[in-house]
């Protein structure tokens, strides 16, 4: 039984995704949306206490959620799974988390028509290129990457995994500045050199915003394109209406 719990703009819904489990999930549409975000977060994964419609988080992609819907995307942010509270790398590339992902994936293509990109950031990144690879069949649009974990030493880091069997467009936007050990942008060119298959990808290199602060892999420091999210959802959203190399 799915449980949904509404706020003032959004909703929260708990969908069953394996025996005995469900999965929390935010959503919120919009009238004639153009393409359904399907968000991954980084760090242990979620979306924080959703407080007046919003949520919490101040992952990148999540404190951006006005962007995307002003741009007209339904967003779709994948929660946690009730028998975990963290989702690490290795997790992320797990038989478990897949067939999460795939029954959240079924369930928001039963919300609105609209294609779905999935989108990941920093950990998220390990989430997002595993369902491309691994969840054809669930008719995906697109991948985006942001601050992608690109350290070989990680499990199921961005150039380790199966590139090639991805087979949709791809874009890869990085901090110029991303000091994280795990994202360093030397390593992202690895990224393009693996998707030989996607029928158009793209890397873009940010160069902007301002007050970075914390720890450098974390959301509030250039990883975080802490000071510039409105211009890096202007790049996400405007390639993902018109995707080109």
């Amino acid at each position: 039984m799915i449980t949904v719990t509404a706020h003032a703009a959004g909703q929260v819904f708990k969908v069953p995704t394996r025996p005995g489990i469900s999965t929390t999930l935010f959503w919120e549409a919009v009238d004639g949306a153009k393409a359904t975000v399907f968000i991954f977060s980084g760090g242990g994964g979620g979306f924080g206490k959703v407080i007046e419609g919003q949520p919490g988080s101040s992952n990148f992609l999540v404190r951006s959620l006005s962007y995307f819907l002003s741009k007209g995307f339904n967003v779709a942010i994948f929660g946690r799974p009730e028998d975990t509270e963290d989702l690490d790398y290795a997790d992320r590339i797990s038989d478990k988390h897949m067939a999460d992902v795939r029954a959240m994936l079924e369930y928001v293509q039963r919300q609105s028509p609209a294609p779905v990109w999935i989108i990941g950031t920093s950990k998220g990144t390990v989430s997002a290129t595993a369902a491309a690879i691994k969840l054809q069949d669930t008719a995906i649009a697109g991948l985006v990457l942001t601050s992608s974990v690109v350290n070989y030493k990680k499990p199921g880091a961005v150039p380790k995994q199966d590139l090639s069997a991805i087979k949709i467009p791809t874009l890869v936007l990085h901090h110029s500045k991303d000091a994280c050990s795990q994202c360093q942008p030397y390593e992202v060119p690895a990224i393009l050199r693996g998707l030989t298959n996607a029928p158009v990808k793209k890397m873009i290199l940010a160069d902007g915003g301002s007050n970075p602060g914390g720890d450098v892999c974390g959301a509030l420091h250039w990883h975080g394109f802490i000071g510039m999210e409105k211009e890096a959802v202007d790049m996400i959203s405007e390639w993902i209406k018109n995707p080109l190399p």
